[in-house]
């Protein structure tokens, strides 16, 4: 069983794209539409690692960050955006933030990019639990 990746972005032919993608990798597939459904996501079926997107409305991506962290400071997170801006990928650095994706090309070198980020995530996870086991 593959680990579980959560996708937290609000454009549903981006999360179709994704779960496609996504679980063609090997990984279990789960989605949330918003960040309050990610929040309840996490508190019922803790995903391995999220994926989420920076710009959302209502809730957006730092303030689910926030959210998340409250209730799992550990969980990898892997940031997508369409608009990059240093200021606010600094700002996510302290919320712990995996990997800063920018979602421009998502059909080619941002697939390619997110890739390597759940690569790099799930190695480390697999050493941490390692060293716990």
């Amino acid at each position: 069983m593959g680990k579980r990746i959560l996708l937290v972005d609000d454009e549903a032919d981006f999360r179709e794209l994704m779960d496609t993608r996504i679980s063609g990798w090997g990984y279990d597939f789960i989605a949330a539409a918003n960040g309050k459904e990610a929040v309840d996501i996490l508190t019922h079926n803790p995903p391995d690692i999220i994926i989420l997107d920076y710009v959302m409305p209502e809730m957006d991506g730092v303030a689910t960050l926030e959210e998340i962290r409250k209730i799992d400071k550990e969980v990898p997170v892997i940031m997508f955006t369409a608009h990059p801006d240093i200021k606010a990928m600094k700002g996510t650095k302290k919320l712990g933030v995996s990997a800063f994706i920018p979602k421009l090309s998502v059909y080619a070198e941002a697939q390619s990019a997110l890739k390597t980020a759940l690569d790099l995530v799930e190695k480390k996870l697999d050493k941490k639990e390692q060293k716990s086991g």
